[in-house]
């Protein structure tokens, strides 16, 4: 029993990842602009709300996409120009130039596309999701890079457990975004 539950939570989806079918319209059928309002939840709730937009648009100069994200009134001040580039289609491999020697790996799985990243101990997820025709769900989550539990590490009923360790989350922030143009 405990062996098909691993394999339901930890290879199934090692399989998925390998048998891309919807990398195949991907950034292509996400292209446009979406706009929408971005929300910001700490542990005391809802602290801000702000408009957001996403600009997924094929570049003339090359196959790779813009992935712009603006944050805020101010389009100038709030804009985030960044380049999504295909690395490994079959692979759903991905990378996002930011432009400032930062590049980050990135992972279409299904119908959402996953970063995860560290920056100054403080560990990131990022899930951009196509959600219907005309709207991509955009979520990321973060917290400390540092456990605040470990559980296991130890033999039950015979098996050995490995040892989970548990990360806190400190911050959320989502959006949901409808095609504008």
């Amino acid at each position: 029993m405990r062996i098909s539950v691993f394999f339901l939570l930890f290879l199934l989806p090692l399989t998925a990842a390998f048998t891309q079918t919807d990398s195949l319209t991907f950034p292509a059928a996400w292209q446009g602009k979406y706009a929408g309002e971005l929300q910001i939840f700490t542990q005391k709730g809802l602290v801000q709300t702000l408009p957001m937009e996403l600009h997924l648009l094929p570049l003339d100069t090359s196959e790779n996409y813009t992935f712009t994200i603006i944050y805020g009134e101010d389009k100038v001040a709030g804009r985030r120009s960044y380049e999504l580039e295909t690395v490994n289609v079959a692979k759903g491999l991905y990378r996002v130039d930011e432009k400032n020697s930062i590049i980050m790996e990135g992972y279409l799985l299904g119908d959402a596309f996953y970063q995860r990243f560290e920056v100054s101990g403080t560990l990131l997820t990022t899930i951009t999701e196509k959600t219907g025709a005309d709207e991509i769900t955009w979520t990321i989550v973060s917290g400390k890079n540092e456990a605040v539990s470990k559980s296991g590490g130890q033999i039950a009923e015979g098996e050995e457990i490995p040892e989970v360790s548990a990360f806190p989350l400190t911050n959320a922030q989502r959006a949901v975004l409808r095609r504008i143009e």
